[in-house]
């Protein structure tokens, strides 16, 4: 089981309310992953779960029982942070084994236990192997098995990932959703990267300002976001965002529309404008184009071999039936 439930959870600092009173399900079996800007306040979300800070109010339920007041040591959550936090001194084998020994497990327990979490995570050949001989997502891998071993109701990851290179945090990402299918155990995730969310998360929850915005699948946000911020944070590139009379044609304060939403012709269209910068990416490329009125830039995204360059002069068009409109307030109109 690995049920999680806040009702009407708050966080304050003093006078700082950090986590304003919120309500959130996490499902057993489910991969949940907070994301938001910096100091939005999900880090400390995980840490309230996990025990290591206190509630200032409201209730947390583990499993249909009250974790509120419940130690960490005894909420049976497992939390994988940002630093690997592996002794140096000990080899692979004896960091895993650690919190098992800890708990007073016998020896051939430990060993059985620690080779089960060495296969999963493909370490059997560098169990005897010390931290400094392991690259950095190696000793991540270590990090998860000694989480485990400890075979916990639910996993907590703190940006496990921030400290890998980016060719090492897309093998990570794969290996830590694959490690998910495998073991079907809770898993909270938090990181700042939206692409890890998409990538990553069944359910996402979007924070703002200690403030969920939005909870919902990947494609449910991304493809009808309740206000205005979710619509900006979700997806890369992002959002394209157009005020003033064309969105008030569309009765709208403002109007959204995603860079694979807008045509783009060198002959007619909607909008004209100029290319500033093409981007090619290969299978993709991604044009930035100032419109004619010089107050915006769109991001358009086209096929990889679309042969623009700047100066070029281009017609944008929008899809109707892709245009995501929003009323003074920054929501989501119908």
């Amino acid at each position: 089981m690995g049920q999680i439930r806040l009702d009407e959870v708050s966080k304050s600092f003093g006078d700082v309310k950090v986590i304003h009173p919120l309500d959130l399900e996490i499902a057993d079996g489910e991969f949940v992953v907070f994301v938001g800007p910096s100091g939005c306040g999900k880090s400390t979300l995980l840490r309230l779960i996990a025990g290591l800070e206190d509630v200032t109010a409201g209730r947390i339920e583990i499993d249909g029982a009250d974790a509120t007041a419940v130690p960490p040591a005894k909420r049976r959550l497992a939390m994988v942070f940002q630093s690997y936090a592996l002794y140096p001194h000990m080899s692979v084998r004896k960091n895993i084994a650690f919190p098992l020994r800890m708990a007073g497990l016998s020896k051939d327990e430990q060993m059985r236990k620690v080779e089960e979490a060495a296969r999963v995570l493909n370490l059997t050949e560098y169990l005897d192997r010390r931290p400094r001989q392991l690259s950095g997502g190696q000793r991540q891998r270590v990090a998860i098995g000694r989480a485990i071993v400890r075979d916990p109701t639910a996993f907590l990851f703190d940006e496990p990932l921030s400290n890998l290179d980016a060719a090492l945090r897309v093998n990570m990402r794969l290996e830590i959703s694959e490690l998910h299918q495998s073991l079907a155990t809770t898993m909270v995730y938090v990181t700042h990267d939206q692409v890890e969310a998409m990538t990553m998360a069944e359910k996402i929850v979007v924070l703002q300002e200690g403030v969920i915005e939005q909870v919902g699948s990947p494609m449910e946000l991304y493809g009808a976001p309740r206000n205005r911020f979710v619509a900006g944070f979700i997806g890369s590139p992002t959002m394209n965002f157009v005020n003033g009379a064309e969105a008030a044609r569309h009765g709208a304060h403002s109007i959204g529309i995603r860079p694979e939403h807008l045509t783009i012709s060198t002959t007619e269209g909607a909008w004209q404008g100029t290319v500033g910068v093409a981007e090619h990416l290969g299978s993709d490329t991604f044009l930035y184009v100032h419109l004619a009125d010089g107050q915006r830039t769109l991001t358009v995204r086209a096929g990889g071999e679309y042969g623009a360059s700047h100066g070029d002069t281009v017609y944008l068009t929008p899809d109707p039936a892709k245009i995501h409109r929003f009323d003074a307030a920054g929501l989501r109109l119908e």
